[in-house]
């Protein structure tokens, strides 16, 4: 049983050592130039206790899906859930359908990460009002391993504004239905980021069609509006 320690604190070791490798190899501004039709993102959810990781609130659950231009790679999916010691809410519960069981039977926050940024890779990541996704990895990439988070995160809101200026869409649910998706899985991270993987597809094509047909000029539209 003595072993066990120093063979985590080695694991430990060897995770803070690739994700810091793989921030220093990461090429963001690459990502600016190549056509959204071409474009590998990974399009993520998480699930959370609550909305501010500084107060103790956790990641619960990470889902995502990759996606190259307007094609959702099904296939090719991320989900687990995560460990956690303390109790849910009631409304969490009731929200996500997740039980205290199946979180204290989960893996750690750390090897999660570690798992998900191996599948994430370099990708740009994408999710739906990625402020929440960002505050909780920025939060747990510092805490766990000392370094910052610097993966390029595109917010879906940007896509909605610069298509479809005049149209007020906030929910995700409101954003599938607009766009003629039957929102299924709410509140289940993989089920969600799917949904928002759909979404992405259709507006890639939206703003190609626009002639907005890298990141680059989706940023710069959005310094105009």
């Amino acid at each position: 049983m003595k072993g066990f320690p120093g063979r985590a604190g080695a694991q430990s070791s060897q995770h803070v050592a690739y994700l810091r490798q793989l921030q220093r190899e990461m090429r963001v501004e690459e990502t600016l130039h190549i056509p959204l039709t071409e474009l590998n993102v990974i399009v993520f959810d998480i699930e959370t206790t609550g909305f501010y990781p500084d107060q103790g609130d956790q990641i619960i659950s990470i889902g995502a899906v990759k996606v190259k231009g307007d094609e959702v790679k099904e296939g090719e999916t991320f989900y687990s859930l995560i460990k956690s010691e303390k109790k849910l809410s009631d409304d969490i519960k009731q929200l996500t359908g997740l039980k205290d069981e199946q979180l204290q039977e989960a893996p750690s926050l750390s090897e999660v990460l570690f798992q998900f940024f191996q599948f994430a890779k370099d990708y740009t990541l994408v999710a739906h009002h990625a402020n929440h996704e960002k505050a909780f990895l920025q939060h747990a990439s510092w805490k766990l391993y000392r370094a910052p988070f610097k993966h390029r995160l595109v917010d879906m809101s940007f896509l909605y504004k610069i298509a479809e200026p005049d149209v007020k869409l906030i929910t995700l649910e409101e954003c599938c239905e607009h766009n003629g998706i039957l929102p299924f899985g709410r509140h289940h991270a993989l089920y969600d980021a799917k949904l928002t993987a759909m979404l992405w597809s259709i507006y890639v094509n939206k703003l190609t069609q626009m002639g907005c047909t890298t990141l680059k000029d989706l940023y710069e539209q959005l310094t105009i509006k």
